[in-house]
This record gives C-alpha cells, structure tokens and sequence, in this order.
C-alpha cells in the first residue's frame, strides 16, 4: 500500500508537470517515451532470465535513456517552442512499441504472463516503499517550489519571459523532474497508464488551478487512486490478482467521462 500510494503521488505529480510543459491537458508522464524504454529494457532482461534487481535496474536505465534521448533529439530549441521535444517523444514512444512487440514475439512462452504484467502495472515487486515515499515529498517539495513561475507560465512562454521568468531552465527542471519520477516509478513497478493523465486534469476541472494548490493535491489523489486501484486488483477475483493499470483505467475513464460532462 506505501508502494502504491508513493507511486501513484508520483505519476499524478508528473502528470501535472508534463501538462504544464507542454500546456495541453493530454500531456501524460509517458508522452516522452520514457515508458516504451523502460519496458524494452527489462523484457530483455526478463526474456533471458535476469532476476528482478537486474530487470528494475534495466527498467530505470531504459527510462532515462530514453528522455536523454528524446532531449537530445527534440530539446534544442525548448525555450522558444516545445513541438520538437513532443514529436521527438511522440517517435521514440511509437519505436519502442514497435521493438517491445517483437520481444514479445521472440521471448519464451513461460515468461510471457510475467513480460505482459509488467507492462500493464504490477506493484508486486516493489520493494523499496521508504524510497519511493521519500522520492514523492521531495519531488512535491521541489515542484512546489516553483509553483509561482509555473503559473506564469502557463499564460504563454513570451508573457513568462517579459514578466522575468527564466523560461529555458524552468522547462528543462520540468523536464528532468518529471523524468525522474517517471523513471523511479517505472523501474519499481512497471508502466501503470491513466494515473499521470487524468488526475491533474480532472483537479483542474474541480477548480485546482493554481501549482501551489495543484501539486500537492495531485501528490494525495494520486496516491489515493493507485492504493484504491491496486486493493481491488488483488480482491476482485481473490486469489488471482489483475493487473493494476487495468484497474486504473476503469475506475479513470468513468470518472473523466463525468467530470467532461460537468459545466
């Protein structure tokens, strides 16, 4: 459950940074590919037999990897206009599917339930619940720190700029701070969908504007929602368990489908 919630606090929060880097509600912790090289890193080292200390490790590695590379290729010109970062994620995103497929396709068919939990969300295996907690109110800490220059800007990156924002090492501490939670995150347990996407959003609808209120409430719903997600992924069908991102999707997408729907 510590797992649970510290993950979910982290994806809420990146969630929300992303949002604001990129000033679109779509925005998701995964948009940069950071999911698809985490999950190509450890199905294969789960394909040849690694234990899960390797394959968490080779799940961080890949994360990262995969921002560093996404930085490199769309980053140059991130003070004046974010879209070569985006499509740059958007590809990396659409190759490591392509390469995670062909694991799949590849790998022995004993290892393929463990290979397929993994990329739908498995807190299993999480087993550093301290660190992740830790990990989750530094973050909020940091993130909140900025709140007043990210309120500026969201307005647009020129008003920023002349009401004296730095908006170059803003977007790119955005970047490496949402990065990172994506990565710790994944590497403990797996590629858990919809949690980053909807929860900042549907606080916004529910009158979270501000960064100083948003984040931190993201930090707390976000938590809440992966422990709620997760205690009926291992009670539904008891003794079986179901993977929690599917959980987080259907208990996600009524919810936003209703707030939508609200004036």
């Amino acid at each position: 459950m510590a797992a649970a919630f510290a993950c979910g606090g982290l994806l809420a929060l990146a969630g929300a940074l992303m949002q604001t880097l990129f000033r679109n509600p779509l925005a998701e912790p995964y948009l940069l590919g950071a999911s698809g090289g985490a999950g190509l890193a450890a199905l294969a080292g789960m394909a040849v037999g690694l234990a899960w200390p390797w394959v968490s490790g080779l799940a961080f590695a890949g994360s990262l990897g995969a921002l560093a590379l996404a930085a490199a290729l769309g980053g140059r010109m991130l003070a004046r206009d974010h879209t070569p970062l985006l499509l740059a994620g958007v590809m990396l995103a659409a190759g490591f599917g392509a390469l995670i497929a062909l694991v799949l396709a590849l790998a022995p068919t004993e290892r393929l339930p463990g290979m397929l939990f993994f990329l739908m969300g498995d807190l299993a295996w999480a087993s550093q619940p301290a660190w992740l907690l830790a990990a989750l109110l530094a973050a909020t800490i940091t993130a909140t720190t900025l709140a007043r220059r990210l309120d500026v800007l969201q307005l647009s990156p020129l008003k920023a700029a002349s009401l004296g924002v730095a908006v170059a090492p803003t977007r790119w501490t955005l970047f490496a701070l949402a990065g990172a939670a994506t990565a710790l995150v994944v590497a403990q347990a797996g590629s858990i969908g919809f949690v980053g996407l909807m929860v900042p959003h549907a606080l916004r609808r529910l009158g979270f504007i501000g960064h100083r209120a948003l984040l931190p409430a993201c930090a707390l719903a976000g938590g809440a929602l992966l422990v709620l997600a997760d205690t009926l992924a291992r009670t539904v069908i008891a003794p079986r368990e179901l993977p929690v991102g599917v959980l987080t999707a259907l208990i996600g997408v009524p919810m936003m489908l209703w707030l939508l729907r609200r004036p």
